[in-house]
């Protein structure tokens, strides 16, 4: 083969490579600047944090964000360090304000608790916790069960709902931890109601027998169920009947009015005596009262 032109056909085919190589590198780095978005510096958890942590230096570090953090983000070191977590934060999840107390509110249960609110403690048991299914976050329903006063002593054990859709707190365990960082262990269910709420289930719980009824979250009706008594258990029937009055069974009685005094006896009018008296061919007729009439008539006078 003639060396010129293979001379020349090497020479073309170096060019054609290197120009292809320069075309790849230019339109993979333009691709490289419009596919990669701006990044942000934020927060980010360095572990799981339990509702009730108190944030430190060691549970915060740094990390790339791509596009833009949440409104909510939390981007400053100092405005997380010594605050309490109201909501379960993972791993490399950011800080957000939503799930964090407020500057000097602490850690633990008190934090968790919205302003008006209040949390409430039940004694419970397997029975009254639903079995362990009633944590955190969970709505629930309470049901008391007791004999009311002046109640009709044949109904036996009545039975009411009191509140319906009240958030659980915490249950089955404490909020904080041990020395060894495990939850201790503990019979109460820990509920967010109203101050007036608050109020009737203490009264409930020292006085009646308490139970929580699971329902589902997204169920916020609230219904009206009438109660029911241990009689109408067996007798089918519905509803709590009404409780009588105070002081017996029955209605009082109003007195009867007293008799009507007797008319008063008329006093009858004298019997006149008639008498005939003949003067000759004459005869008249004279009235003559009774003697005891004339007595009584001439002593007034």
């Amino acid at each position: 083969m003639n060396r010129r032109f293979l001379t020349v056909l090497l020479f073309a085919f170096a060019v054609a490579l290197g120009a292809s190589a320069l075309l790849y590198k230019l339109i993979t780095g333009r691709m490289e600047q419009t596919a990669a978005p701006p990044t942000t510096k934020v927060l980010v958890a360095t572990r799981d944090l339990q509702l009730g942590h108190l944030i430190k230096d060691v549970d915060i570090r740094e990390s790339d964000f791509v596009g833009t953090p949440p409104p909510q983000a939390v981007t400053k070191k100092e405005d997380l360090v010594d605050r309490g977590v109201i909501g379960a934060i993972y791993q490399g999840e950011l800080f957000l304000e939503s799930r964090l107390a407020p500057k000097g509110a602490g850690a633990g249960l008190a934090a968790t608790i919205p302003q008006g609110m209040r949390a409430v403690a039940l004694r419970v048991n397997d029975v009254v916790g639903v079995a362990g299914f009633v944590v955190p976050g969970q709505r629930v329903d309470v049901i008391i069960s007791g004999n009311p006063p002046n109640a009709r002593g044949d109904q036996g054990t009545h039975t009411k709902t009191i509140l319906q859709n009240i958030e659980v707190l915490s249950a089955g365990q404490n909020i904080q931890k041990d020395a060894e960082g495990k939850p201790v262990s503990v019979p109460v269910v820990n509920v967010l109601v109203t101050p007036e709420q608050a109020e009737v289930l203490s009264l409930a719980s020292n006085e009646t027998r308490i139970q929580l009824i699971l329902r589902n979250p997204l169920d916020t009706e609230e219904s009206k169920p009438p109660g029911t008594t241990y009689a109408n258990l067996f007798s089918g029937k519905k509803g709590v009947p009404e409780a009588p009055p105070v002081g017996g069974s029955a209605k009082p009685r109003r007195p009867a009015p007293p008799p009507p005094p007797p008319p008063a006896a008329k006093k009858e009018a004298p019997i006149p005596i008639v008498v005939e008296v003949i003067h000759g061919t004459k005869r008249g007729l004279s009235k003559f009262e009774e003697e005891k009439d004339k007595e009584g008539s001439e002593g007034k006078q």
